[in-house]
């Protein structure tokens, strides 16, 4: 017997209706290319929204066909978000911080036959556009007036000029909520990156999820401030969560210093912000100097990498703001877990519950997680046991597109490749990735553990453990640092400032200064390009 409730698909276009309808006043406020502060509401974003649905008609483009965007986070961005979608195409943001050769492959892979771009990212469009076979139709997001005469891009248009000419009079079309939304492409495999082809219904679902309490606690009372690129991972969900919720939305646009970032989240009244660690550290170091404060922020989610505790500790301590500790990855949406405590916390002291906030947290409903061994074998949630992180749930990747790579899952689940410990309470802590991990005499040892220690130091500014093969012991660490701007540390006074915070075992024989860290397109340091650049470093003799 089948239940007598109404049924509707869970499509990405009834949240920017739910949003213009019930909270069309709501502002989404963005820095743009130009400079300048823009300012307007749902009840905007959705009617131009409509306007870029019936533009994508006229170009005749069919259901299912790619979009692509090279893009920062800004309204003309969020028009695409829902317009793409809400017709029935499918989204491909693009991560402009990749290699012209691959963002080439990119586009000619996913097929892309339109892309929209900010001019800022005009040369590299100039640099790949005769690279990218199947892409038919170029419209940069300005205003007519700003439109390049000699851009050599043929049939340039501009994005005001393609939507103004239509009108707001548009019916979302009704279709299967597992058609395909959006795509991203994860710089995290091996060789081509793979792509990630979400649908309506799991970005809904990953939407509702992340606007709980437990998760990112959204509401309409909220200023949100994503920093996390929207072409990475969609801004972690945060665009469709905000229409849900009716949050205002502040985009910073291609400013990104911490300068600029501190300034927003004061003009705007920002209350919640989601960045990577890189980022916060540009403006945590922007305002420690100035002796500045924050007057609404209240709450920071930080991923994309582990979050070094004397970053929340500064958060927390020096700035009254709650850090979120959060995990996931492109195959997953991204959203896996987030670190909030549990009303069995309230009691504990500050360092007990700091180490709990040190961990990437639990599980978020409709998220299933479990550690194993080499044999795939299940391991106990002890919170000591290391084993491979495997998880499944109805945002998580069933295959790439187009098969790339073959069947990722491993008996129904996905491997995600990090290596993690998950305590009795459910709390997962990553401590490495697989390919990352050192066994030094046939002991783990977590090389985040390790940068952790290191960037807790006052004169560090970045710090990577890499594992050197080592004659007796198989592998020992080493720690890559980059010292902060007019600060100085010594070899053996860091080495020296491990003692007592790690087992004697743990601590890295060797001390290596670099004068930038490698870094990948996401905000994530390059411990392969790393190893590339110390390929003809030795241990030294003792």
């Amino acid at each position: 017997m089948l239940g007598l409730m109404q049924s509707q698909p869970l499509l990405i276009s009834s949240l920017i209706e739910f949003a213009e309808r019930h909270h069309g006043d709501a502002e989404v406020v963005s820095r743009r290319v130009e400079g300048d502060l823009h300012r307007y509401t749902y009840k905007d974003v959705a009617h131009r929204s409509r306007q870029v649905a019936r533009a994508l008609d006229g170009l005749k483009l069919a259901f299912s066909d790619r979009v692509a965007t090279l893009a920062w986070n800004g309204y003309r961005h969020l028009e695409l978000y829902y317009g793409v979608s809400g017709s029935g195409r499918v989204l491909h943001t693009i991560n402009p911080r990749l290699h012209p050769d691959q963002i080439g492959w990119i586009a000619n892979h996913a097929e892309d036959q339109v892309l929209c771009f900010d001019l800022s990212f005009l040369p590299l469009v100039q640099a790949v556009h005769s690279k990218c076979t199947t892409i038919k139709h170029y419209i940069a997001l300005c205003d007519a007036d700003k439109l390049p005469a000699d851009s050599g891009i043929p049939g340039l248009q501009s994005y005001e000029s393609w939507i103004g000419a239509q009108t707001s009079d548009y019916a979302w079309p009704t279709f299967d909520e597992n058609t395909a939304s959006s795509m991203c492409y994860t710089s995290g495999t091996t060789g081509h990156p793979k792509a990630a082809l979400y649908s309506h219904r799991s970005t809904l679902l990953h939407a509702y999820a992340a606007a709980l309490p437990d998760v990112m606690c959204l509401s309409a009372r909220d200023s949100i401030l994503p920093v996390v690129p929207m072409f990475h991972v969609n801004a972690w969900g945060i665009p469709y969560s905000a229409a849900l919720t009716g949050a205002k939305l502040v985009f910073p646009g291609p400013a990104m210093d911490g300068k600029s970032i501190y300034e927003l989240i004061e003009a705007e009244k920002v209350t919640y912000a989601a960045g990577v660690p890189t980022v916060w550290q540009m403006m945590l170091g922007h305002m420690k100097p100035a002796g500045l404060k924050f007057s609404t922020l209240r709450r920071t989610v930080i991923g994309g990498s582990a979050c070094p505790p004397a970053m929340i500790h500064a958060f927390q301590e020096d700035y009254g703001v709650e850090v979120l500790h959060a995990w996931g990855m492109t195959e997953l949406s991204p959203l896996g877990t987030l670190c909030t405590l549990k009303n069995k916390h309230d009691g504990l002291s500050a360092d007990e519950k700091m180490k709990i906030r040190l961990k990437q947290g639990r599980a978020i409903f409709g998220v299933d997680m479990k550690i194993v061994d080499a044999a795939g074998k299940e391991l106990s949630w002890d919170g000591k046991t290391f084993g491979d992180l495997h998880v499944k749930g109805p945002w998580v990747v069933q295959d790439y597109y187009k098969g790339e790579g073959g069947n990722p899952l491993v008996d129904g689940w996905f491997p995600t490749g990090d290596v993690a410990t998950i305590d009795a309470d459910g709390y997962m802590q990553i401590t490495d990735r697989s390919k990352d991990v050192i066994k030094s005499g046939g002991e783990w040892i977590s090389s985040i553990d390790i940068e952790n220690i290191a960037v807790a130091h006052p004169a560090v500014a970045m710090a990577a453990c890499i594992g050197i093969a080592h004659p007796k012991w198989d592998e020992r660490p080493i720690i890559a640092v980059v010292k902060k701007p007019g600060m100085e540390v010594s070899r053996d006074e860091l080495i020296a400032f491990y003692e007592g915070k790690t087992a004697k075992w743990q601590v890295p024989d060797d001390v290596v200064f670099i004068d930038a860290m490698p870094m990948g397109a996401t905000g994530k340091m390059l411990k392969t390009r790393l190893r590339e650049m110390l390929k003809d470093y030795r241990l030294p003799q003792v």
